[in-house]
């Protein structure tokens, strides 16, 4: 299943990456989330094969997700890719210079089953497809709007 989605914000390209490519930031809002993060390597700079392991619970059941960074293009570009029992998740962020101070970021998700019951799960979220969409499209506009806020004010974290 891929849902897609674009944002444009108020900001500058280098002010957005900065933002976006920040792992610590991500993995403190996931742990806030109730979602258990565990990194996997001890590589001090941000780049390809970073790695997370990633727990939490959905439908009821516990969930495992192995997660690395597979490409980095600064200023560009961030790829995840991920695996778990019975799935394989693809994540590109994509961030395009619109202005001086203008960005435009697309959010491109992607899950495939590598099992039958993965198979009828997703075939399942299917067809709520567009409550999912409509939900990915409000997380990114909501950070979208986040990310402004801090512009206007002049701060990084």
């Amino acid at each position: 299943m891929r849902l897609s989605t674009k944002e444009d914000v108020e900001a500058p390209i280098d002010f957005v990456w900065e933002l976006l490519s920040d792992f610590v930031v991500w993995e403190r809002a996931a742990l806030r989330r109730g979602v258990e993060v565990q990194r996997l390597d001890h590589t001090p700079a941000a780049g390809p094969g970073m790695g997370w392991l990633v727990r939490f619970g959905y439908q009821g059941k516990p969930r495992e997700i192995d997660l690395r960074l597979a490409s980095i293009e600064p200023g560009q570009r961030l790829v995840l890719e991920g695996h778990g029992y019975s799935v394989r998740a693809h994540l590109a962020l994509e961030f395009v210079e619109l202005g001086p101070r203008r960005t435009r970021v697309g959010v491109i998700s992607e899950v495939k089953p590598t099992t039958i019951a993965a198979r009828v799960l997703v075939q399942s979220l299917k067809l709520a497809k567009g409550k999912f969409q409509r939900k990915l499209e409000t997380r990114v506009a909501g950070f979208a709007a986040d990310i402004e806020d801090r512009w206007k004010a002049g701060t990084r974290a």
